[in-house]
C-alpha cells in the first residue's frame, strides 16, 4: 500500500488515490570531453538534482479505493494548492509511505522537492474526475549568513559574522491532536520531519501512519 503526502507552510495533504506508476529520475552533472592521444574521457562530478513524476486522479465523487482522510473534498481543493506549490516559490515536503501487504512498513520516501509544472486532463464519461500530471523536482536547502563590511582604513575590511539563534529545548513527550502525522511532530517539536523514523522506533510504532489522538509519544 502506497500513501502519498505533500506538506507546506503546516499544512499537510494526502492524495486521494495513490498513483499507479511512479518514474524517478536520478541525475548526474559528468561531464565528456576529449583530451588529446586519449580521445573521449568522462569527468565524474556530483549529482544532480532527481525527477519526479507520476499521473493522479482526483475524484469529482466519493469511490470506495479513495481515501478521504481530511474527509471528502473536490478536485479544486487539491488545485489550489498544486497551483500555489507552483507559483509560491517555496519548495514543498513530498512524502512516500510504503506498507507492505502484510503491514509491515517498508522504506519511505521523505524529500523537500519544487513543483516543476503539472498538466490537467478531464475525460469524456468521467465528468467531475480530474486527471494531473506532475513533474517534481529535488530541492537542496542552503543557507546564508548576514556579514557586516567594516572598514578600518582603505586597505583593511574586518568582516563580522552574525552568531546563529540557539536552538528551542525539545520536549520529550507529545500528545498526538487531530490531523497529527509522525512528520509533522517531528518537524514542529524536533524542527526535522525526517526524524519521524526515530519516533516510530522509540515508540514502537508498527505502522508509522496510524496515530491516534491523545496518545502519548516519547521523544528522542
Amino acid at each position: 500500500m502506497y500513501s502519498f503526502y505533500f506538506e507546506q507552510g503546516g499544512e499537510e495533504i494526502q492524495l486521494p488515490v495513490p498513483p499507479s506508476n511512479l518514474s524517478l529520475k536520478i541525475n548526474n552533472k559528468n561531464k565528456t570531453v576529449e583530451l588529446l592521444n586519449l580521445g573521449e574521457v568522462n569527468i565524474l562530478k556530483d549529482a544532480g538534482l532527481s525527477e519526479w513524476s507520476f499521473a493522479i486522479l482526483l475524484p469529482g465523487r466519493l469511490y470506495p479505493f479513495a481515501v478521504y482522510k481530511q474527509g471528502f473534498l473536490e478536485p479544486r481543493f487539491y488545485l489550489d494548492r498544486f497551483e500555489r506549490y507552483k507559483t509560491s516559490k517555496k519548495p514543498v515536503r513530498f512524502i512516500i509511505s510504503r506498507l507492505a501487504p502484510w503491514g509491515e512498513p517498508l522504506f519511505d520516501t521523505n524529500m523537500m522537492v519544487s513543483l516543476e509544472s503539472y498538466t490537467i486532463e478531464e475525460n469524456a464519461g468521467a465528468e467531475g474526475d480530474i486527471y494531473v500530471s506532475l513533474e517534481l523536482k529535488q530541492y537542496k536547502e542552503y543557507l546564508t549568513q548576514k556579514v557586516e563590511l567594516t572598514p578600518i582604513d582603505e586597505n583593511v575590511v574586518t568582516a563580522t559574522v552574525e552568531p546563529e539563534r540557539p536552538a528551542k529545548e525539545t520536549p520529550k513527550t507529545y500528545t498526538v491532536k487531530e490531523g497529527d502525522s509522525l512528520w509533522l511532530i517531528a518537524k514542529k517539536q524536533l524542527n526535522d520531519g525526517s526524524k519521524y523514523t526515530e519516533i516510530a522506533k522509540l515508540n514502537n510504532l508498527k505502522n508509522p501512519n496510524l496515530l491516534i489522538p491523545g496518545q502519548v509519544l516519547q521523544l528522542p
